[in-house]
Formats: C-alpha cells, sequence, structure tokens
C-alpha cells in the first residue's frame, strides 16, 4: 500500500458534481502539482476553490477537499476533487492525475486499505457494499447496523466468552491436583457452550431471512400463452410494464419488473408463454422461461380457471414442483372449467384487479417476510454462513463428548471456533478472503 491510488467515486455519466477521490502517502503532493493553489501546507479537513490546470490551461472549476492521516475513511492522506458532472471533465482530470504519479484504484481498493489500515473490520466492509446496493427501507437500516458494528460486537462478545473459558481450562491443565477446579469449569463450559450455540443459532436464522432483504427474491411468471401473466405482473406494479394482448405469444422475451414487498425487494419477469414455438425466435424466449425455473427463488405459475387443464400446464406443474411455487388460477371472472388439487393455490381475476392482496400475503407467509425487522444480525455472505454452520457443528461434537473427554481437548474445539468467528470480522484472514470480499465493490469506494 505503498502507492498512492486515484478513482471515480460518483457515478460516470452527465451530471452537476463529480468527485475523483485521491488516497495515499502522496496524495496531496499530487494534486498539488495540477492544482492552481498551493495545498502543501493547508490544514487537514479544508476545502480550497481553484482550477485544474495543464500546461496553463484550465480544465476545469473545482472545489478540492484536504483530509490527512489519520482522520480519513483510509487512515492515509486523502484529497477529493469536485468536478463538474461530465465524462470528458471528470475522465481528464483522472487522467492527469495518473500521470502525475497517482494509480488507477482497483474496485473497492478504497475500503480494503480501510480494513488493512484497522479503521474497519470485515463485516463492516461487506456492510458499506450493501449499503450502496440498498433496495428498500430495511435493507439500509440492516446494512448500517453492520456499518456501525452492531453485527460486529455481537461475534466479538461471543469470543470474549469463548477466551474466558479458555483461560478456566489453561488453569485447570496447570493445576490439574484441584479437583473442584475441573469440576467448576466443565460445568461452565456446558453452560456457556450452550449460550453461545444459541446465539449462533440466531445468527444463522436471522441470516436467511436479511439475505432475503439485501438480495431480494427472483420471482418467475410462468405459464401457458394467454393465461394473463403479462396483466398479472402489471397488476402487481400497478403500471402497463408489459403489452396485454388477447393474441397468444404476445410476450417473446422476458419482461422485468421491481416490486417491494414489507421491506423485500422481489424482481419479477414476465416470461414468454411455454408451448410448442411456431418459429425461431419463440422458440429462444420459451427456452427463456424454462431455464429460469432453475434460478428462480418464487415462481408464480399461472393457470386459466377457464380452461381445462392442458399438457403444458401439466409440464409446467412437474417442472416447478420442487420449487417454492404458488399457483395463481387467473380468471375467476369466467366459468370455471379447471379442476385442479394442488396446495398454495390464489384465485384471482387481473381483468378485474380481485385477489392481489391474497397473492401479496401468501408470499409474505410462504417467505416469513413478517419476521424481518432491523433488529436482527446480518450474515448474507454465504461463506460467512458455511463458517457460523461449521462452529455449530463443533459445538454439537463438544456437548456429545465433555463428559468423557479431558477437559484439554475441549480447548482445541473452543480455539477453532475462536479461529473461525474471528476470521468472519477479518481478526484472521488471507489474501483470498479479501479478494472474495472486496472484488464485488464498485470503483472508487
Amino acid at each position: 500500500m505503498e502507492d498512492t491510488i486515484a478513482a471515480i467515486s460518483t457515478a460516470l455519466g452527465v451530471g452537476a458534481i463529480s468527485i475523483i477521490r485521491v488516497s495515499g502517502n502522496e496524495a496531496i503532493e499530487i494534486v498539488n502539482k495540477i492544482f492552481d493553489h498551493d495545498l502543501l501546507n493547508v490544514e487537514s479537513h479544508t476545502i480550497h476553490y481553484g482550477h485544474i490546470i495543464e500546461n496553463n490551461e484550465i480544465i476545469d472549476e473545482v472545489l478540492v477537499s484536504v483530509m490527512r492521516s489519520p482522520r480519513t475513511f483510509t487512515y492515509e492522506d486523502t484529497v477529493e476533487i469536485n468536478t463538474h458532472g461530465g465524462i470528458a471533465t471528470t475522465n481528464k482530470v483522472l487522467e492527469l492525475l495518473i500521470l502525475n504519479g497517482a494509480r488507477m484504484a482497483e474496485p473497492g481498493e478504497f475500503t480494503k486499505r480501510a480494513f488493512l489500515n484497522g479503521r474497519i473490520d470485515l463485516v463492516e466492509a461487506e456492510g458499506i457494499m450493501n449499503l450502496i446496493e440498498a433496495k428498500s427501507d430495511v435493507s439500509r437500516k440492516l446494512a448500517l447496523k453492520q456499518v456501525n458494528g452492531v453485527v460486529s460486537n455481537n461475534i466479538r462478545n461471543l469470543r470474549e466468552k469463548i477466551m474466558k473459558l479458555i483461560a478456566n481450562i489453561a488453569v485447570n491443565i496447570d493445576y490439574p491436583e484441584y479437583e473442584d477446579i475441573l469440576e467448576v469449569t466443565t460445568k461452565e463450559v456446558e453452560e456457556e457452550i450452550i449460550y453461545i450455540e444459541s446465539k449462533l443459532n440466531a445468527i444463522l436464522s436471522q441470516s436467511n431471512n436479511t439475505s432475503l432483504v439485501l438480495e431480494g427474491l427472483k420471482t418467475v411468471i410462468l405459464g401457458r400463452p394467454n393465461v394473463g401473466k403479462s396483466s398479472i405482473l402489471n397488476m402487481l406494479l400497478n403500471e402497463e410494464k408489459a403489452i396485454v394482448t388477447d393474441i397468444a405469444g404476445t410476450t417473446r422475451d422476458i419482461v422485468e419488473g421491481t416490486l417491494n414487498l414489507n421491506g423485500v425487494y422481489l424482481k419479477l419477469l414476465d416470461t414468454a408463454g411455454v408451448h410448442e414455438a411456431s418459429d425461431k425466435v419463440e422458440e429462444i424466449g420459451i427456452n427463456k422461461s424454462l431455464n429460469l425455473i432453475k434460478e428462480a427463488d418464487l415462481i408464480l405459475l399461472v393457470l386459466d380457471n377457464n380452461s381445462e387443464l392442458t399438457d403444458e400446464d401439466k409440464k409446467l406443474l412437474d417442472l416447478t414442483k420442487d420449487k417454492n411455487r404458488i399457483i395463481i388460477v387467473n380468471k375467476i371472472d369466467l366459468d370455471k372449467k379447471l379442476d385442479l388439487e394442488e396446495e398454495n393455490v390464489i384465485y384471482i381475476s387481473a381483468l378485474n384487479k380481485t385477489g392481489l392482496e391474497n397473492l401479496r400475503k401468501k408470499i409474505v407467509e410462504m417467505f416469513n417476510l413478517d419476521s424481518i425487522n432491523t433488529d436482527m444480525n446480518m450474515f448474507v455472505n454465504a461463506n460467512d454462513i458455511a463458517k457460523i454452520k461449521k462452529c455449530l457443528n463443533i459445538i454439537k461434537k463438544i456437548k456429545e463428548n465433555i463428559k468423557n473427554i479431558e477437559i484439554d481437548m475441549i480447548d482445541i474445539d473452543l480455539r477453532e471456533i475462536n479461529d473461525i468467528l474471528g476470521s468472519i470480522i477479518g481478526e484472521s484472514y488471507d489474501e483470498e478472503i479479501l479478494d472474495t470480499v472486496f472484488k464485488n465493490f464498485c470503483l472508487g469506494k
């Protein structure tokens, strides 16, 4: 981290302002080379008006913020240049910074430096990315708890308990002649390990729900042509997103929309009707529809109340039987001809806009969305969830063997749990873990 990095921190495009961030030991010196006022001796956390200059030519009128180490996000000298928004101007200023000694930052490198310099831990770093990508107020509040260290502190508290147990076991090992110490230590281990297990189980349970909040539900609306899929999409979104006609096969490609349901983001995908294709284009659309079944978190399978069950209907019922599925029987305003014996069935009329509230309630019930609240812990990272599960497996082994093995063997298991929890917050890590955490960050963050 000896070099100085630079990147555009705002979205690239036309706008009122763009911000270019520079961080590193030479940040102030590099910006000073292209700014028409002396920045070398200015006080920290001050803003300066002036111009970016190249060969005595004014490139842009800017505001430059100077923040000296260690009171910065990265704990390094940091300069932020506020330019007029626009691709040409912003890129030109970035180009001058690189020509004068800065290096283009990698995605997430500013946050990575904040972690490596001890400013934040890994959970807080992931919280920053979750905050940037938050799609609802609930996800924003949960991500903010990560950023503020609430989640990390819960892990640290568990590690403190484990270290206390390890210390008590050490006393037993050092003074084996005192049998009462052994008895007290074993009893305390049993009690504390049950407590730690309950906390980890709570984190695991909440993680499954909070992953829905952050990642959302990929929801595929599926069915044969003309059963009302596009009408249902439009009804859910309360807008005319998809074209609706009485001509079979109107939808030939995926039509997308988003819905916020109890703070959970639903990505709705209206698909081409599944049937025997009449041309190549329609065949491609149908294949896309079928492939989405594998990726979907939720299938809304639409059937026609005014038609008997067809071979295409039966095929789709079979293909989706092992998925999270809600069957929607549409067109209840028409005569009933459909004979169906299935669970999770909602009856609606997209034409008359009836039954929508029942569908919403069914989705909430299926995914326990009512239980989601901002008091939960968050470990939506699949790797972190796997680590929590590994800790629980070790605890299970301790509980099964605590009466039959030497206390120093339990010490080994407790140290492993402690190390695993430490790796979640980054108190122990390797480069591969860091690459996984920061690779999905945007440039300039």
